[in-house]
């Protein structure tokens, strides 16, 4: 293993996910002195976010305490009241780096005024920046904004959209989730080789194979039955009525099988307001983080849903984990997005087009009733996670971006 010179490095990521906390953790047993910052009010599935026996004496964790920042605003006041809270978010979190002397700050799945936040914050300590784009927050939300508020909402959503243009040629480097971020960074003439692409993976050695047969699923009433699973975020642009749909249609074609939804969020109140007309539901909040690999483990298929105008500005992370669990998979998601294309390079499961909610259906019950393809696409998923979810690798990638990035401010 070839270790570059040892820095402290600030990570922040909002939404505490099970992979960056591992990578966090795992640059600090390279040598590096790594804090690692989150949300710890954030209504998301998080990884393992309590001090752990064997984390290395340069770890430590940084939990950032302000008010839930409400992410179901409907109305023109509420998505400014969601926009003060997340404005405070950033203040505090800024507040937390500058306690901390970092020789780069990397800001990760926070909104475009905690981005800002923490760019000054860097900049106040000398410090380098980079920005890891997970999701293209601007872009979803423009679209969002003009569908509520028509011109006026579209407007608003070209001045975010500029906004976050600014943040991102202003960071000293540009981790993309996905080469198919570089055109919409390019026509924010963001410099080409200040931007590193480096996939997410799933946090593999955290997520077991697990039997279907488990305490979790026999306290959930799932054993015996066949179970569908979605389990993420279910924002509104993931579409819960398609899953509302596949719910009806397993109650005429597979009668026992049950759909499980674990998610918070407005796709997740959606469907709880129409929970009582499909009785084959199971509606449940986001579990534990250390039971996850048996909520995976209890699904013969799991699902993921995206609707076409999101494809180019977010990849659902969800299917990582998917894969992880040896589960084959349906994705409702458009074919050049890049989940679309880990799954179907991988043979670990079935892509149908967005917006087909009979397609999706479809090809959910025919998994259910092919045991030998679901064997088969569950075990070259749970191959290509275990080839592909090197975190040597990705820390040596990581490494060089915070290098690289660290070089220009000095």
């Amino acid at each position: 293993m070839s270790f570059r010179l040892a820095m402290r490095i600030y990570l922040h990521d909002y939404g505490g996910h099970a992979f960056l906390v591992g990578l966090a953790r795992h640059l600090a047993r390279r040598g590096h002195t790594v804090r690692y910052g989150f949300s710890a009010t954030n209504e998301a599935p998080q990884g393992d976010l309590a001090p752990r026996p064997d984390d290395p004496a340069s770890f430590s964790l940084d939990p950032v305490v302000t008010a839930p920042v409400d992410k179901r605003a409907r109305s023109l006041m509420g998505l400014v009241r969601r926009r003060q809270a997340e404005a405070r978010f950033g203040r505090q979190a800024a507040a937390n780096v500058r306690r901390w002397p970092a020789d780069v700050v990397v800001a990760a799945n926070g909104g475009l005024d905690t981005v800002a936040a923490l760019m000054g914050a860097a900049r106040a300590h000398d410090a380098a920046f980079v920005n890891w784009l997970q999701d293209v927050h601007s872009v979803g939300t423009r679209a969002v904004l003009a569908r509520r508020f028509g011109t006026m909402g579209s407007l608003l959503g070209r001045a975010f959209e500029a906004r976050e243009g600014r943040l991102l040629r202003s960071a000293d480097a540009v981790i993309a989730i996905t080469d198919a971020f570089r055109p919409l960074l390019a026509r924010w003439r963001v410099e080409p080789a200040r931007v590193a692409v480096i996939e997410n993976w799933a946090p593999i050695a955290d997520l077991p194979q697990r039997p279907r047969d488990t305490a979790w699923a026999r306290a959930h009433g799932l054993a015996g039955h066949p179970v569908v699973l979605y389990s993420g975020t279910l924002g509104m642009k993931h579409d819960p009525a398609a899953l509302a749909h596949v719910a009806r249609v397993l109650a005429e074609r597979v009668p026992d099988a049950r759909l499980v939804v674990v998610s918070s969020g407005q796709g997740a109140d959606w469907l709880a307001a129409r929970a009582e007309a499909l009785s084959n539901l199971v509606l449940l909040p986001f579990q534990p983080f250390e039971a996850f690999p048996d909520v995976l483990g209890a699904a013969d298929v799991v699902v993921a849903v995206l609707e076409p105008d999101a494809s180019a500005v977010s990849v659902p992370s969800k299917v990582l984990a998917y894969l992880c669990a040896g589960r084959p998979a349906v994705l409702s998601v458009p074919a050049d997005n890049l989940a679309a294309r880990i799954v179907e390079r991988a043979g670990a499961g079935v892509v149908v087009p967005p917006g087909d909610a009979d397609a999706l259906a479809d090809a959910v019950v025919a998994l259910l009733r092919d045991d030998a393809r679901r064997e088969r696409m569950g075990a070259a998923g749970r191959a290509y996670a275990e080839r592909a979810f090197d975190l040597d690798a990705v820390a040596e990638r990581v490494e060089a971006v915070v290098t690289d990035a660290v070089a220009r401010v000095g």
